[in-house]
């Protein structure tokens, strides 16, 4: 069944290449098609997966160059499992979600490739190849931004590449000189595998370096504070087929990035820097809930929200312990189905009054009924209302950290009460009070695409919300044996004490 995964990750990329082969009329029900098997796919994975472990499974790896341990490794766990499934459903839905547009072969096609790179990024365990998926993820999203975005796309569009790709440089340098590492310690046998990685255990000082090079081409993906410049522009200016598997998937990748490769590798120096990150974290959601709060486009408001949500899910993985981390990764679920519904919902106005702003509206619920009442299950689990699924990793990352700081985690906490002021005052504005402009009053409600679209990520966000335990089983098995690893690869004794010590207040 090993087979399985590396069909997952190709399968989209041949599909797209048999796409140029497809009419432009039947291409849309081409990729619908081909997303549905994908998602079909990832959850036959899911069947087949064994929540018992907390190792990989279905390991497979195909030497690609081997003078240099260059190999095609394909792993899953626990704590990717769920994003190989979240992308695969975002993509179907996105798909399904999209309206007309112009030369519409060719997005389609784009976002094929994009899913490729993406299900590639969570199931690769060779350095390189891990690399090689994160940059080739730039050129589609580049892409679609660049040709079917606003009037500013060019500029968005270039500054998203440059700053996502000038940190994973940075991040290539380091994965070198670990495998040099590595090649060292082994008597002259080089590997890029991460599972050898996990073993070789490195210096602190060395670990200090290492560290800054892959934290930072992670952080400008997340992106956190200060390098979240390019997300506004981007989310703004992209499409909203864009928009969603960005918000939803491609942010996802930083902080999977924390997770999966900075946590184990790097224990003593992500505890030396925990606080200047946890401070950052905590600034970041703050800072950007405030400013979400200050604008007039919907767009822009839900594209702050997401770096305020994003940096939640940061100080839950540096709680190192099961809680946080384990809510971390399910938060990373959540903001990917709530921010998705969210940018589709947006979409879905703007199709009909080519606006985003607040102002232009008011009254939509008296015209617009069925998508006010979607608009407003989302929002709630935006704001983290219990019982939806934004409450879930939300509750439990912040529990984590507080094992950590209870001052910054009561600080990271307030961003909840600010989610809560701007989501309630966008949809106050936009759907509340009198019908003034004449514009609206002729507005057509949800049709039969746009429901099929949204319906299933509602439903989500309410039965995740209230039985959460089928995602959470799984990641937290996982989860404590990345724990395990940060105990083995940690050479510093106050590092194995703080380990220890979060540990023991969560079994408190």
């Amino acid at each position: 069944m090993e087979f399985l995964l590396i069909f997952a990750v190709i399968f989209p990329a041949l599909a797209g290449f048999l796409g140029f082969m497809i009419h432009k009329d039947s291409i849309k029900v081409y990729g619908i098609v081909v997303t549905f098997l994908e998602f079909v796919l990832t959850l036959v994975i899911w069947g087949l997966f064994d929540n018992s472990l907390d190792g990989f499974q279905m390991l497979m790896s195909i030497p690609v160059i081997s003078k240099f341990g260059i190999n095609f490794i394909f792993g899953i766990d626990g704590i990717s499992l769920f994003l190989v499934i979240l992308s695969a459903f975002i993509t179907f839905i996105a798909l399904v979600g999209l309206g007309n547009m112009q030369n519409i072969k060719n997005l389609i096609i784009s976002v094929l490739f994009l899913e490729m790179t993406m299900i590639g990024v969570f199931l690769s365990l060779d350095m390189i190849i891990f690399y090689l998926f994160w940059e080739l993820s730039l050129v589609p999203m580049l892409y679609i931004i660049g040709a079917w975005g606003s009037d500013k796309r060019i500029y968005a569009a270039v500054k998203f590449f440059l700053y996502t790709f000038a940190g994973s440089v940075l991040m290539l340098v380091g994965i070198l000189y670990f495998a040099y590492l590595y090649y060292l310690s082994s008597g002259g046998v080089w590997s890029f595998s991460f599972i050898d990685w996990q073993t070789l255990g490195i210096s602190f000082d060395i670990q200090l370096w290492l560290f800054g090079a892959f934290f930072l081409g992670f952080a400008v993906k997340v992106p956190m504070f200060p390098f979240h410049t390019w997300l506004p522009y981007a989310h703004g200016q992209a499409p909203t087929i864009g928009s969603v598997i960005l918000a939803a998937v491609l942010l996802k990748m930083g902080t999977y990035g924390f997770v999966r490769f900075l946590l184990p590798l790097f224990p003593d120096a992500v505890i030396y820097f925990l606080i200047p990150i946890a401070i950052l974290s905590v600034i970041m959601v703050i800072y950007a809930a405030l400013v979400a709060f200050a604008q007039d486009d919907m767009k822009q408001v839900i594209a702050y929200s997401s770096i305020s949500h994003m940096g939640v899910i940061i100080l839950g993985v540096f709680a190192l312990n099961v809680e946080g981390i384990s809510g971390s990764v399910f938060f990373m679920i959540s903001h990917g189905i709530v921010s998705g519904a969210l940018f589709m919902l947006v979409g879905v106005i703007y199709d009909r009054r080519h606006t985003k702003l607040m102002s232009e509206f008011g009254g939509l619920a008296s015209v617009m009924p069925l998508y006010a009442a979607i608009f407003a299950i989302v929002m709630m689990g935006s704001v983290g209302l219990p019982l939806t699924i934004g409450f879930v990793g939300e509750f439990l990352s912040l529990v984590g950290f507080y094992k950590v700081s209870w001052f910054l985690t009561a600080i990271g906490g307030c961003g909840i009460i600010l989610g809560a002021i701007y989501m309630l005052k966008l949809y106050r504005k936009s759907f509340f009070g009198a019908l003034t402009n004449k514009e609206n009053k002729h507005l057509k409600d949800l049709h039969s695409r746009e429901v099929c679209a949204l319906v299933p990520m509602v439903l989500l966000v309410v039965v995740l919300g209230v039985y959460p335990k089928p995602l959470l089983t799984p990641i937290e098995k996982s989860v404590k044996g990345t724990i395990e690893t940060m105990h083995y690869n940690a050479k510093k004794y106050e590092t194995k004490l703080f380990l220890e010590k979060v540990a023991a207040k969560g079994d408190k």
